[in-house]
């Protein structure tokens, strides 16, 4: 009788120290598969050696991969610890589709009951983007930008063919940004998101794959 092939790894990178606190904090059982968690360090060029490093080990050569970690939301409206799951991701190096994002928003209300969930493009930014600059990108399409997805997803491709997604949390927002009184209180409203999305991943992940050959 034939050993049923395992099951394709999952890998889910993240920038910060922070991110990857809360992703580790949270509920880690129900995976279907080996579950990484990356942290790429900060920025564009981070992610990209990061990604491209974890992909060419072989136990990970054909992981999915999905991006996350905290974000800049772009449009009006929009608080600390909304969501925003990528139909694509824009940067230097092009776009990227994303796989399964109607699940993804599906089994994210299911997670974080009560929170708002945006779909439509994240852009990239090697910096911090603040005033006029969130105008201009909102302008292109763009309902959030961080630094670091674009160049995961567009690494992970380029790896080889894998499903790729990318979920980020709202911590600054137009009428919330960074360097506003309130910053403390919102970053600890998306860290509390952030903890608790495992669950959506995992699901994501166990709906998309189908087991390496």
């Amino acid at each position: 009788m034939s050993t049923p092939p395992a099951p394709a790894p999952l890998l889910i990178a993240c920038a910060l120290g922070i991110e990857r606190l809360a992703l580790r904090s949270g509920d880690r059982s129900g995976a279907d598969g080996p579950v990484t968690v990356l942290r790429t360090g900060m920025g564009p060029r981070a992610a990209e050696r990061a990604v491209t490093r974890a992909l060419a080990d072989p136990a990970l050569a054909e992981a999915a991969v999905l991006a996350t970690g905290f974000c800049a939301g772009l449009a009006p409206g929009m608080h600390p610890g909304d969501l925003v799951v990528a139909e694509e991701t824009r940067g230097p190096a092009g776009t990227v589709p994303c796989v399964g994002t109607d699940l993804l928003v599906k089994e994210l209300v299911r997670a974080v009951p009560g929170r708002t969930v945006h779909t439509g493009p994240l852009t990239g930014s090697d910096h911090v983007v603040r005033g006029h600059e969130r105008s201009d990108l909102l302008a292109t399409g763009a309902i959030a930008v961080d630094m670091e997805s674009a160049a995961t997803l567009h690494s992970a491709v380029r790896a080889g063919p894998r499903p790729v997604a990318a979920v980020r949390v709202v911590v600054d927002a137009p009428e919330h940004e960074l360097v506003r009184i309130g910053t403390v209180r919102g970053g600890i409203s998306a860290f509390r998101v952030l903890r608790s999305v495992l669950p959506a991943f995992y699901e994501w992940h166990r709906s998309l794959l189908l087991p390496r050959r």
